[in-house]
C-alpha cells in the first residue's frame, strides 16, 4: 500500500473498450510524486515518437497528486498531459475544483486513455465500476450545458468532465470544462479528449485515501488552515480574486492591449476586479477544501443577452478584455461564457480574436475571407470569431490552428504579430521590458504560459514576501526606465522549480505564491500523508527532474527543436512600445541571446537549449539520456 495515494493506474484502450487496472507503481510515486510528474513520466515511457496529436495512437493521461483529496488547503488539484496538437510538443494542462479527489476517492490516481472509442462516448466510473457509453444526445452541445444534463442523468453527486464544440472539433486550443467554470486550458487537451470520441468523464468516489499518520495529517491540516488565514493578504485576496492584480499590471505597464500593439489602457478601472464587485459578482467560488475561494460567480447583462458566469479571471480579463478592447466588464463576462460553452481556452482565444482583427484592420484578411467586418473593441465581432472558431465554420477553419499556424498559411506580415511561442499564444502580461518574464513565457515548457513561472515583480518592483504586498509597495505609473537582461535566468529557473512543484503534489500554490504559506508545512504534510520526508530542497529537485524530462519530450517529438522555439514573438524585438510607463522600450535580439545563453547554462543544456546526456544522467534520467540519439530536434526543421 502506497500511503498518500489511492494505488491504482486505470487504463482503458477505446477501441476496443478495454480496461485494465493496475498497481501504481512505487518507483513512479518515488521519482516523480504524482500528477504533473507521473504526466510527464508516461508520456515519455508510452507515447509513440511522433505521434499525431489529434490521432488515436496519442495518450491522454489524467493524474492526481498524494496531497490532493486529503483535508488540507485547497487540496483539489488535477493534471493532464498529453502531445499537444498547439505545439506538436509536450503539453500538460492543470484544474482545480472537486474532479481530483472524487477520482481518488474512486480508488485511482492516474487515468490512461489510448486508441478511439468507435462512436462518440461518455466515461462514466462511479468506484470499481468502468463504463463506456454512448454520447447520443451529448455530441455537439456546449460545455456547461452537457455538465448540467449529466449531473440531472448521473445525478449531483458525481464529479464530470465535458469538452465542448471546439474539442469535439480538433481546435488545438480547446479545453476541458468542470464545475461550471473551472478548466484545463492552454496546450488543446480538450482536442484530444475529443479527438478519441469522449464528450465527458463523470466519476463518483466513495472510498478513502490511505495516509501514512492520519490523525498526524488532520492536526497538521488544521494548523495549516489556521496559518492561512493569519497571512497578511487573506482577507485582500478574496473578494476580488486573480483580477484584483489588473490595476497594478496596468501601472507598471505590463497590461496586454490591442493585440499586444502596447501595455497600457486607460480604460482598465472598467474591468478590473473592483468593476467585478460592482456589476457582476453574487457569490466567491472556491474549489475542493480551498480557504480562498478565488472564483466569482455572477450575472453578466450586455445587449447580447445576459448569462451567468465563472469569472473572468484575471488572465481572461487581460486576453479577451484588453487584448480584444472590450472595455466593459459585463461585456468581458458575457465573452468568457461563450468561450467555456464552446470549450476554447480564453487565454488563447483572446491572442487569435485580436490577431484575426488586427489582419482585418490592416487589410491582410478582407470581408470575403473573415466573413463580416470585425472590430477591436465590439463584442458581436468577438462572439462571431469564437464561434466561428469553435464549429471551424469560415474563418475559423484557419483560426482553430492557432496564431502560428494562422499566421504562417497568411503570411503577408502577419506572422510578426502572431503573439505565441512554440505554437502557444502568450498569456496576460506585457514583457518588453520584464527581461525576467519574457523569459520565462520564452523557456515555458508548454509554450508561452504564465504559469510556470512567476517573475514580473521581481523585474520591476524587486522583491516581496507575497503578491498582495507588491501590489501594495510599488507602481505609481510613472515611466519606467529599461531593465536590463543579464542576471535574470537564475530567478526564473528557480521559479519553474518552485511553481510546479504544487502541480505535482495535488495541491493549489495560490496560499504559497500570493500569500507567502511557509514552505515546511508542504514538507509536513508530505511526510504525514506519504510517510517519506522529504525537505523543501529535496521536493525542489524532483520537479527539477521533470522539467528536464518535459524538454526532452519536446526535443523528441519536433523536428529541429532548439533555441528557435524559445524566440519571443517578432513585435517584441522590432516595435517599442508606443504609450504607457515603458513607453519607447522594447526587447533586442541581442538581448534575447544573453537571456538565453545564461538560462542553458544553469539548466545545462547545450547552446542549442537540448539537455546534454550528463544533465540527464545527472537527474537520474540515464533512460532519456540513452535515447538522444534518435530525437526528433537532431533532424532538421525550423520554428518561426
Amino acid at each position: 500500500m502506497l500511503n498518500g495515494y489511492a494505488g491504482t493506474v486505470l487504463r482503458i484502450e477505446l477501441t476496443g473498450g478495454r480496461v485494465e487496472k493496475q498497481p501504481l507503481p512505487e518507483k513512479l510515486a518515488e521519482e516523480f510524486i504524482g500528477g504533473r510528474g507521473f504526466v510527464a513520466k508516461m508520456l515519455f515511457d508510452e507515447l509513440p515518437q511522433g505521434a499525431d496529436p489529434l490521432g488515436p495512437e496519442n495518450l491522454f493521461v489524467m493524474a492526481s497528486g498524494p496531497l490532493s483529496g486529503h483535508f488540507l488547503p485547497a487540496s483539489g488539484k488535477t493534471h493532464f498531459g498529453c502531445k499537444s496538437p498547439a505545439s506538436g510538443g509536450y503539453g500538460d494542462s492543470n484544474m482545480g475544483g472537486h474532479f481530483g479527489p472524487a477520482f481518488k476517492y474512486a480508488g485511482y490516481d492516474m487515468l490512461v486513455l489510448t486508441g478511439r472509442a468507435p462512436v462518440p462516448s461518455l466515461l462514466v466510473i462511479e468506484d470499481d465500476r468502468v463504463e463506456i457509453r454512448p454520447a447520443a444526445g451529448y455530441w455537439g452541445m456546449g460545455s456547461i450545458t452537457a455538465e448540467a444534463k449529466l449531473k440531472k442523468e448521473l445525478g449531483e453527486d458525481f464529479q464530470i468532465l465535458t469538452i465542448g464544440p471546439a474539442g469535439e472539433n480538433g481546435v488545438v486550443f480547446a479545453c476541458i470544462t468542470h464545475d461550471f467554470g473551472r478548466q484545463a486550458g492552454r496546450v488543446g487537451i480538450g482536442a484530444v479528449l475529443g479527438s478519441k470520441n469522449i464528450k465527458a468523464i463523470a466519476v463518483k468516489g466513495t472510498g478513502d485515501i490511505p495516509a501514512s499518520d492520519v490523525q498526524g495529517l488532520f492536526e497538521e491540516g488544521k494548523k495549516a488552515y489556521t496559518a492561512v488565514r493569519a497571512k497578511p493578504g487573506f482577507t485582500g485576496w478574496t473578494p476580488e480574486g486573480t483580477a484584483g492584480i489588473t490595476d497594478w499590471i496596468n501601472r507598471v505597464g505590463a497590461f496586454p492591449t490591442r493585440n499586444f500593439g502596447t501595455s497600457y489602457w486607460e480604460k482598465h478601472p472598467d474591468i478590473n476586479g473592483a468593476a467585478i464587485l460592482r456589476e457582476l459578482k453574487i457569490t466567491d467560488k472556491g474549489c475542493y477544501c480551498c480557504p480562498t475561494p478565488c472564483g466569482k460567480y455572477g450575472l453578466a447583462k450586455t445587449g447580447l443577452g445576459d448569462v451567468y458566469v465563472e469569472g473572468p479571471e484575471f488572465e481572461t480579463i487581460a486576453l479577451l478584455g484588453s487584448n480584444c478592447m472590450l472595455g466593459d466588464i459585463a461585456e468581458v463576462g458575457y465573452a468568457n461564457y461563450v468561450a467555456d460553452e464552446l470549450g476554447v481556452d480564453t487565454i488563447s482565444a483572446g491572442v487569435v480574436c485580436s490577431w484575426a482583427i488586427e489582419c482585418y484592420e490592416k487589410g491582410i484578411l478582407d470581408d470575403a475571407a473573415m466573413g463580416r467586418e470585425v472590430r477591436f473593441g465590439d463584442l458581436a465581432s468577438v462572439v462571431y470569431l469564437l464561434e466561428q472558431i469553435a464549429h471551424r465554420s469560415g474563418i475559423g477553419d484557419l483560426l482553430a490552428q492557432g496564431v502560428r499556424a494562422a499566421s504562417q498559411q497568411t503570411g503577408r506580415g502577419s506572422e510578426s504579430f502572431a503573439i505565441q511561442v512554440k505554437g502557444l499564444e502568450w498569456s496576460g502580461y506585457e514583457c518588453r521590458n520584464a527581461p525576467g518574464m519574457m523569459l520565462a513565457y520564452m523557456t515555458s515548457d508548454i509554450g508561452a504560459h504564465h504559469a510556470r513561472a512567476w517573475v514580473l515583480g521581481h523585474d520591476l518592483a524587486g522583491t516581496a514576501a507575497n503578491v498582495h504586498e507588491l501590489i501594495a509597495s510599488s507602481g505609481g505609473g510613472e515611466k519606467l526606465p529599461k531593465s536590463a537582461p543579464q542576471g535574470r535566468a537564475q530567478y526564473v529557473v528557480d521559479s519553474q522549480h518552485t511553481r510546479p512543484l504544487f502541480d505535482l503534489l495535488g495541491i493549489c500554490r495560490l496560499q504559497y505564491m500570493e500569500l507567502g504559506f511557509e514552505p515546511e508545512h508542504y514538507e509536513r504534510l508530505f511526510e504525514k500523508a506519504t510517510g517519506r520526508r522529504m525537505s523543501w530542497t529535496e521536493l525542489l529537485g524532483v520537479s527539477e527532474r521533470v522539467w528536464q524530462l518535459t524538454r526532452s519530450i519536446s526535443a523528441r517529438e519536433i523536428p529541429g527543436f532548439g533555441r528557435a522555439f524559445d524566440y519571443p514573438p517578432e513585435r517584441f524585438m522590432t516595435e517599442p512600445i508606443p504609450d504607457g510607463p515603458n513607453e519607447g522600450h522594447c526587447v533586442t535580439r541581442e538581448e534575447v541571446d544573453i537571456l538565453l545563453d545564461e538560462y542553458y547554462a544553469i539548466r545545462g543544456w547545450d547552446e542549442n537549449g537540448i539537455p546534454t546526456a550528463e544533465t540527464l544522467t545527472r537527474f537520474g534520467l540515464a533512460d532519456v539520456a540513452g535515447s538522444m540519439d534518435g530525437w526528433a530536434c537532431h533532424s532538421g526543421g525550423a520554428a518561426s
